[in-house]
């Protein structure tokens, strides 16, 4: 197996639901637009609050994909 390099970057997924939504959303965006996503690791959960009241959730989320030269 050859040696492999692998891209991260931060994304922010947000949702009226869920945390799991969330991440999910920021995920799914990604791969609509990267190829060869590998990893997702949730680094930070956090909810946006209006008038005391949960509007929405929001998951930070590295994921990696592999480089590939001439990225």
């Amino acid at each position: 197996m050859p040696d492999s390099v692998y891209k991260v970057i931060e994304l922010v997924g947000s949702s009226e639901k869920s945390w799991e939504d969330a991440a999910k959303h920021a995920v799914e965006e990604a791969a609509k637009s990267l190829k060869n996503l590998r990893i997702a690791e949730i680094s930070k959960l956090d909810m946006k609050i209006e008038d005391g009241k949960i509007v929405a959730y929001r998951a930070r989320v590295n994921v990696s994909f592999k480089y590939e030269t001439g990225q």
